[in-house]
């Protein structure tokens, strides 16, 4: 069997790591704070001090890093993925970034993938994450095994760059999805709506989406913790706004709920989840 690398292991890179672990891969880890692959070792995987290692032991290397930045660091740094990389070993890099930067990846290592996913952590855990892949389909072909372990769809796009559109493609349709959410409920809420039996008639007709289904649930329990961080939306979306302009298009609502998170990112709540944008809206209608 291949040996596998996993490079980012925070939230969704912990949780998808595990179904590749549980296949009883041979699986090596590195994340910047070790702490947060504690849980990995102790089913087996072997924690190395750094990237350059990890690169240079395993096969396949996977990494879900945050934000652009974090990506073209770990790729282009020297002493780092492509410099230690051989022309054989694959690169499947599963952040949500810039297409144009997934392009200078491919461009410098053809043996990789962009395979950004959408589900949140709920689906990393569970194994039903949709993955949009673009690459060449040897390499694509080579690694559907492992994606089977961790999906619930697979999209293979095709040439490069088009699975980080598909990516952002999919922000934007999120981004309307949870402000009609959450203005819904708040306006269920002042007009003395029991919020339960209002979210599950929504649920059954036409304004039932994914977000109303699995985050709904949340507000009502006024649990804000993550499902995906206020903050990496915050990026993606930030990333979709660039694209609009390079394009030379305008998409109001994803300005207005980019401006909606931005406030609450510069109040201290970007480890929030989405579902929290319904604490902005109530405090937008304090009276």
């Amino acid at each position: 069997m291949k040996k596998i690398a996993w490079i980012g292991t925070w939230v969704m890179g912990n949780a998808m790591v595990q179904h590749i672990i549980k296949a009883w891969y041979e699986v090596y880890v590195y994340n910047r704070t070790q702490s947060k692959t504690d849980n990995l070792v102790a089913m087996w995987a072997t924690y190395l001090d750094s990237i350059a290692e990890a690169v240079q032991k395993a096969d396949i290397i996977f990494s879900i890093i945050g934000d652009p930045k974090n990506v073209r660091d770990t790729y282009f740094w020297s002493g780092w993925v492509l410099e230690n990389i051989s022309s054989e070993k694959i690169i499947v890099d599963m952040t949500t970034t810039e297409p144009s930067l997934s392009k200078e990846i491919y461009e410098a290592h053809k043996n990789s993938l962009d395979a950004p996913v959408s589900g949140g952590d709920t689906g990393a855990i569970n194994g039903t994450l949709s993955i949009m892949v673009w690459g060449d389909r040897e390499v694509y072909d080579e690694i559907y095994p492992l994606f089977e372990l961790m999906w619930g769809t697979i999209a293979y796009i095709g040439w490069a760059g088009t699975g980080q559109d598909t990516k952002m493609a999919n922000q934007i349709a999120i981004a309307g999805n949870t402000i009609g959410m959450t203005e819904s409920l708040l306006y269920a809420e002042r007009a003395g709506l029991d919020l339960e039996a209002t979210m599950n008639i929504l649920c059954a007709g036409g304004a039932c989406s994914w977000g109303y289904q699995n985050l709904a649930p949340r507000i009502l329990e006024e649990d804000f913790e993550t499902y995906f961080f206020i903050k990496h939306y915050v990026k993606d979306m930030g990333i979709a706004l660039w694209e609009c302009e390079r394009m030379n298009i305008t998409l109001p609502g994803l300005e207005l709920v980019h401006e909606l998170y931005t406030r609450m990112m510069d109040k201290w709540e970007g480890d929030l989840g989405m579902q929290s944008l319904i604490i902005e809206l109530k405090r937008m209608n304090e009276k």
